[in-house]
């Protein structure tokens, strides 16, 4: 495979917000009476330790309970729409074009959920998106639904089992340039020859200087960190 291929994560990378608690907000704002689900997510975080990231994510996501996937697929497309574009950096946003116009795959990978990271892959343009996939019975959805987190090691996983084979040289995509925020990418950059890491935590930034990796400094829409926290709870509550 002659094409360079461009990873990019979402939350934090492309923006600066958690898009779950965005999504969360835009929800709570349609269908306000699903605001009980706060009560229950207070009630289990103190069970984060014996339930990890992905057992948290599945009650996070109790306020989606009973939906089917078409009206989870819906709310997607209306909060990619109204939510999203005007709060992409513009930095990462000419990022992304440039290695549109170099030819390069563009490939959005996220461990938000999937049903509006399609969507905004197809509003941003990228040529494939992945997100973290939520199993969607019949019936609608459980109060904690099943799903497979897009998270550390799983979006290798999922980057092997969706791309062609021939995209990969042992170990590493030929020519592939990551791009994160996290130390939770850290698997996916070892798929990479080139790297970009935006406002690193101290950790990574440490990590990123050993290895020569680019440091991108963007601006936080934030003023402090009691702002960035009254903002998330405005969030999570759908105030």
């Amino acid at each position: 495979m002659s094409r360079k291929i461009a990873l990019f994560d979402f939350d934090g990378t492309l923006l600066p917000w958690d898009t779950q608690k965005l999504f969360c907000h835009y929800v709570l704002q349609q269908h306000p009476a699903r605001r009980w689900y706060f009560p229950l997510f207070l009630l289990m975080t103190p069970f984060t330790p014996l339930l990890g990231a992905e057992g948290m994510k599945r009650v996070f996501l109790s306020f989606l309970w009973k939906m089917k996937r078409e009206e989870v697929e819906e709310l997607a497309r209306g909060f990619a729409a109204q939510w999203v574009p005007s709060r992409i950096w513009p930095e990462m946003v000419e990022r992304l074009e440039r290695h549109r116009r170099d030819g390069d795959l563009t490939v959005l990978v996220s461990a938000s959920p999937e049903p509006y990271i399609k969507e905004i892959g197809r509003i941003l343009g990228f040529d494939l998106s992945f997100g973290t996939v939520i199993d969607f019975p019949a019936q609608g959805l459980p109060l904690f639904p099943d799903l497979i987190n897009n998270k550390g090691w799983n979006k290798v996983t999922r980057l092997r089992c969706e791309l062609d084979a021939t995209a990969f040289h042992g170990d590493q995509l030929h020519q592939a340039h990551g791009y994160t925020d996290s130390a939770a990418d850290l698997p996916m950059l070892t798929l990479c020859q080139q790297a970009t890491v935006v406002n690193p935590a101290p950790h990574l930034l440490a990590l990123a200087e050993e290895k020569g990796w680019e440091v991108l400094r963007l601006p936080r829409p934030w003023k402090s960190k009691l702002h960035r926290l009254c903002q998330r709870l405005r969030y999570l509550t759908g105030g």
